[in-house]
């Protein structure tokens, strides 16, 4: 049994706690949270009994032995203190994306975390879920054939979140899975936005969202390969998506989350007639099928096994999450000079 302390106990924080409880090689030992009253409706719900301390520091629960790792499951502007001290106690790390705010936080991170040979990992559900994991095969499969460009939009009506901005509460998932499905990570970088809800706000960083927090956004990704994807994001659209798109010169693979069947490969291209006419050819869709497992569990499982086997995983660990701040920063500096293209280095 591992010995967990959740940290944080808001909306993703909850789904964590479940995750622990219905876990037989996990153990519940705390859960820390600043609101009484998150505490106690945790206590409620989950029926949790006086062996699981509730508490609003971690200062009370640090010296139990019992404590092998944390999940961090608090706003990102509290990620590089509240890892810091985790590692420092010597325990092992899940923590909520994005992993910092700031590329090298995130970097001394995994440096301390391999300098006390423990486990960094970062909660990137969207890599454990079984259609991007099919959505991998095909790709590299060459279905596609040459892969040319890919959209996303990903859209809905709240939560609206206090801490960070559109962009960083929403496009990490998309880059992710293009990441994942090309095999590569993006060289250059560029977005726009609109601020309307919070011109001002007091619980962002003011030195990365000087202008308030963006509602929507738009980001482009440019590849090494020269594949390049955009991707649209809103927290205050009501016509909810959740859809992504590599195209190649054979045809399109979605994946529509939103969908009874979330991953589809649209066969088909143009064959030019005689009379120089561009015809479309060979248009056949094909539902791919994908086995049902829930994200979450899927990377708390793997957490584990992590803690096990001290070996990191290669879609959570600490340096993936370096990967996908350093481009999150590109597009923010990006965003606020008029969306002019930012490379990644």
């Amino acid at each position: 049994m591992v010995g967990i302390v959740v940290i944080g106990a808001g909306r993703w924080g909850n789904h964590l706690i479940r995750n622990v409880l219905e876990h037989p090689d996990a153990e519940l030992v705390a859960v820390v949270d600043r609101d009484p009253e998150r505490l106690a409706a945790v206590a409620d719900k989950y029926q949790l009994d006086g062996r699981v301390i509730l508490t609003t520091g971690w200062a009370s629960v640090k010296p139990l032995p019992q404590v092998q790792a944390a999940i961090v499951a608090t706003p990102a502007t509290d990620h590089y203190e509240t890892i810091s001290q985790i590692l420092d106690r010597g325990c092992h790390v899940l923590a909520e994306k994005p992993l910092t705010l700031d590329p090298q936080e995130a970097i001394a991170l995994c440096h301390l975390a391999e300098s006390k040979n423990l486990i960094l990992s970062v909660d990137h559900t969207y890599l454990f879920n079984p259609a991007v994991e099919r959505g991998a095969e095909v790709v590299n499969s060459g279905a596609l054939g040459q892969l040319r460009y890919g959209y996303a939009a990903r859209t809905h009506l709240g939560p609206v979140r206090r801490d960070v901005d559109v962009l960083w509460d929403l496009v990490i998932h998309d880059i992710a899975i293009f990441n994942r499905w090309l095999g590569e990570s993006p060289t250059q970088v560029s977005a726009t936005g609109e601020v309307w809800l919070q011109p001002t706000a007091e619980a962002a960083p003011r030195d990365l969202f000087p202008e308030g927090l963006a509602d929507v956004a738009w980001a482009t990704l440019t590849y090494p390969s020269g594949f390049r994807a955009q991707i649209h994001l809103c927290w205050c659209n009501p016509d909810k998506q959740r859809r992504l798109a590599v195209t190649g010169s054979q045809g399109t693979l979605v994946f529509d989350e939103l969908s009874p069947s979330p991953l589809t490969l649209y066969r088909g291209y143009l064959d030019r007639t005689e009379a120089g006419d561009w015809n479309p050819s060979a248009v056949e869709p094909e539902a791919i099928a994908t086995p049902a497992a829930e994200p979450l569990r899927r990377v708390f499982e793997g957490f584990l096994k992590s803690v096990r086997s001290q070996q990191p995983c290669d879609r959570s660990s600490g340096w993936v999450g370096v990967e996908l701040v350093k481009v999150l920063r590109g597009l923010t500096e990006s965003s606020s000079q008029g969306g002019v293209p930012v490379s990644i280095e």
